[in-house]
């Protein structure tokens, strides 16, 4: 996904009922050093991270089995 001709990397499918996005959020951004934000059930992160948050996401606790990369 791309906002303002700069690449963004775009996580949805996130229960925020089960787990804290802006707390997962802050995570990543710290982790990637990247900005980003999480807000309508979905988390996006400055830059093309998609290489990375599948890591990040199994570390957290999510099966890797259930993590889509597109």
């Amino acid at each position: 996904m791309r906002r303002f001709k700069k690449p963004t990397t775009l996580i949805e499918g996130l229960d925020p009922k089960r787990i804290d996005l802006e707390e997962l959020a802050r995570t990543m951004k710290r982790k990637f050093a990247c900005g980003g934000s999480a807000k309508d059930g979905s988390i996006v992160l400055q830059g093309d991270q998609r290489h990375r948050v599948k890591d990040v996401l199994v570390l957290q606790g999510f099966d890797g089995n259930s993590i889509e990369v597109q």
